[in-house]
């Protein structure tokens, strides 16, 4: 498999290793980001690790939301708005699949709108 870039509006990265460019790549709009994922397969094959390690190699602040289980609860998606609002994070890093994905979407939809 080659490497990529390919970017249409969104720039996706794709490749062996480019976990390990997130920090700089997410530097370039923000020092403060929320890590949103689910828990136990990013933890288990290492991911968490390289992710973590790059985002503090550019000294971006981390705030952690874990926990996200297949059709998240409203519930944690409030939980992620008040995190955003309190901690003032400007970018919201989802690692996961589809439901990580979606409660990061709504997050990021809720934190500007009261109700």
């Amino acid at each position: 498999m080659r490497n990529f870039n390919y970017k249409n509006g969104t720039q996706i990265i794709f490749g062996k290793d480019t976990e390990n460019s997130i920090g700089s790549e997410i530097k370039k709009y923000s020092s403060k980001v929320l890590l949103h994922y689910g828990g136990g397969s990013i933890k288990s094959t290492g991911l968490y690790d390289k992710v973590l390690n790059s985002l503090k190699n550019e000294n971006i602040e981390v705030i952690e939301l874990s926990g996200v289980k297949p059709n998240p609860r409203v519930s944690l998606v409030r939980e992620g708005i008040d995190i955003c609002r309190k901690h003032n994070i400007d970018f919201i890093l989802a690692v996961g699949g589809g439901s990580v994905i979606d409660s990061a979407k709504a997050i990021a939809a809720g934190v500007n709108y009261n109700g």
